[in-house]
């Protein structure tokens, strides 16, 4: 009884409240476990995430479940403006950029309809409380003819790599979160990927959702993936 309710992973509500507090309790030093768990490989996914909109600069793009800014910078970098969105108040508050930055649920944005050139998310998939409902409100937002970026864990393919990969992710990234911020949170991140569905059924619902031309991106010999689209 006490092992089935330590693996139960939350669902609707309890899961916006329990995700609200992890990322609440991780935010001072969650930029530098990043960077140690993915060996810096992080930085240049958020850089290929920016690439893969192919909008010109000066567009405007949301990057929504911001927390603290990395894609905003890498989108200002590339000359995009960047306004950042993110329901965690601990990770507005150890946002490092320049972005103007909004907390709001990224299920309900408060912006007009078709606002925005592109939008970009970053390892945030498996968080949200319902994907049809974060890809409907993404077609409501992003203009005809723009751009999502969607950047999500994965594993990757082989019998060898998948194995390493999730003693890494399911034994070692906790440890890590341990030493350099919080445990429980980072046990919970790996077992979250149990709410992604499968790659075609992603892009299945993309599809629907009005991103008739949505492809994956596998990254980093499939440890990381973009999901990629253009609005109809």
């Amino acid at each position: 009884m006490t092992r089935r309710r330590e693996l139960r992973l939350p669902e609707g509500e309890e899961k916006a409240r329990t995700v609200r507090r992890l990322f609440d309790t991780i935010s001072p030093r969650y930029d530098l476990v990043n960077r140690v768990m993915t060996f810096g490989m992080d930085v240049g996914w958020r850089r290929r995430t920016v690439r893969e909109l192919a909008l010109p600069p000066g567009s405007l793009v949301f990057d929504l479940a911001c927390g603290t800014g990395d894609l905003c910078r890498a989108l200002a970098a590339a000359g995009h403006r960047a306004i950042g969105f993110d329901f965690s108040h601990g990770m507005l508050l150890a946002a490092r950029t320049t972005a103007p930055l909004v907390e709001a649920d990224i299920l309900r944005l408060p912006v007009r309809d078709a606002s925005a050139d592109g939008v970009t998310c970053g390892f945030a998939l498996r968080n949200v409380v319902s994907l049809q409902e974060l890809f409907a409100e993404l077609a409501r937002v992003v203009r005809p003819g723009g751009r999502i970026s969607l950047l999500e864990t994965s594993e990757p393919n082989g019998r060898v790599l998948r194995a390493g990969h999730r003693l890494y992710f399911q034994r070692v990234v906790p440890s890590i979160g341990g030493l350099l911020s919080d445990r429980t949170a980072y046990s919970y991140l790996p077992r979250s990927v149990a709410y992604l569905p499968t790659i075609e059924g992603l892009l299945g619902m993309l599809r629907s959702a009005g991103f008739a031309d949505a492809r994956r991106l596998p990254l980093g010999r499939g440890v990381a993936q973009l999901f990629v689209g253009t609005r109809s």
